[in-house]
């Protein structure tokens, strides 16, 4: 899931018995996300505009499940059968900088699960789970992280129905049968909840942009990375846009879809899709460079993609083994003007991406 928040009221500094930890709200919590449900609405989204740095984070948290293929047949509790990953960040635009984080652990005993019926995850105190509360289902996110000094408690709520990806669901990512996914985008969630920054509590709301993706393969030999973006448009449209990636920087495929606020859907074949890089950066930690503007072909038009902060690279090293960038963007169309805004997600710069 990832997502901008914009700042509603800012409190004080934490108190003796304001620990950093996130609280439940509850029903305060649901109320705020239904309001915040309303003001994501196409009519009350007025277009071009924009919050300012100050009052502007962008946020991500992905959860992983790997089978191991391991111990598939032993009765032990401690056999390593699952893998739970999770990586969170929050893209600071005023302090100019990407607090991240990440988790690993082996399902079971209580640290680490992820139910397959519905959402419901869990590793390590952070938690992404669907709530099917009246009157809208909805998500809730609550992680805390001490090491990189930002903790959120979000509800996550609907707008729009589910987006399924490719051919009903099915999304291509290769010439092969086989190199495909089952993927589908939640697109214009409304978020509200509460965000707290090195001691500061922070009011949010904002939207956010969730997908959930599974395959038992992916790419194909020769391809090292990709290049998506998953934009909100201001007037409650969805754009989703990928392509994978060679290590020459050719396109091996692409697609992706555009849904109208109104509800109908274009999907994008692999030839429709076209990604021409416009500026670089490269990361002082780890020498990758990695383009931060781009000019997106597709047959919804010709986009300008433009990150809102140039170090958005997280390094996961320590968990799925890999180092990629992803973090908060605009989308311009062909005039320059600004019609949205979203995440853009690079993978393979600092190394081929092994799947």
């Amino acid at each position: 899931m990832t997502g901008e928040l914009r700042v509603r009221s800012a409190g004080s500094s934490a108190s003796a018995r304001d620990t950093g930890r996130t609280t439940d709200r509850g029903d305060d919590v649901t109320r705020a996300a239904n309001r915040a449900s309303e003001a994501a609405r196409p009519s009350a989204a007025p277009a071009n505009t924009a919050s300012g740095p100050a009052d502007t984070f962008g946020f991500q948290v992905t959860f992983f499940r790997s089978a191991t293929g391991l111990a598939a047949a032993s009765p032990s509790r401690f056999a390593a059968r699952q893998l739970v990953f999770a990586h969170a960040a929050l893209s600071d635009l005023a302090g100019r900088r990407l607090r991240h984080d990440q988790r690993i652990a082996r399902a079971g005993f209580g640290v680490a699960s992820a139910a397959e019926a519905d959402t419901a995850l869990v590793l390590d105190g952070w938690r992404l789970s669907r709530e099917a509360a009246a009157p809208v289902g909805h998500y809730r996110t609550q992680l805390q992280s001490d090491l990189a000094g930002f903790a959120f408690d979000f509800t996550v709520t609907p707008t729009q129905p589910v987006l399924l990806q490719g051919n009903a669901g099915w999304s291509r990512k290769g010439g092969r049968a086989e190199q495909a996914s089952f993927y589908y985008s939640e697109p214009q969630l409304a978020v509200a909840g509460r965000l707290r920054v090195d001691g500061r509590t922070l009011d949010v709301d904002g939207r956010a942009w969730l997908d959930h993706e599974w395959s038992d393969s992916l790419l194909e030999a020769g391809a090292v990375g990709w290049d998506w973006i998953g934009m909100n448009l201001d007037d409650g449209s969805a754009l989703t846009a990928f392509r994978i990636r060679d290590a020459q920087g050719g396109t091996r495929w692409a697609g992706g879809s555009f849904r109208r606020a109104g509800g109908s859907v274009q999907d994008f074949a692999s030839g429709d899709v076209r990604f021409e890089p416009v500026r670089r950066w490269t990361s002082a930690a780890t020498r990758a460079t990695y383009p931060v503007e781009w000019t997106v072909d597709t047959p919804a038009g010709r986009f300008a993609v433009k990150a809102l902060l140039d170090d958005q690279e997280l390094d996961s090293r320590s968990s799925t083994g890999s180092v990629y960038w992803e973090g908060l963007s605009d989308l311009l169309d062909a005039s320059g003007r600004r019609v949205g805004r979203g995440y853009l997600e690079m993978t393979g710069y600092a190394a081929p991406l092994a799947l």
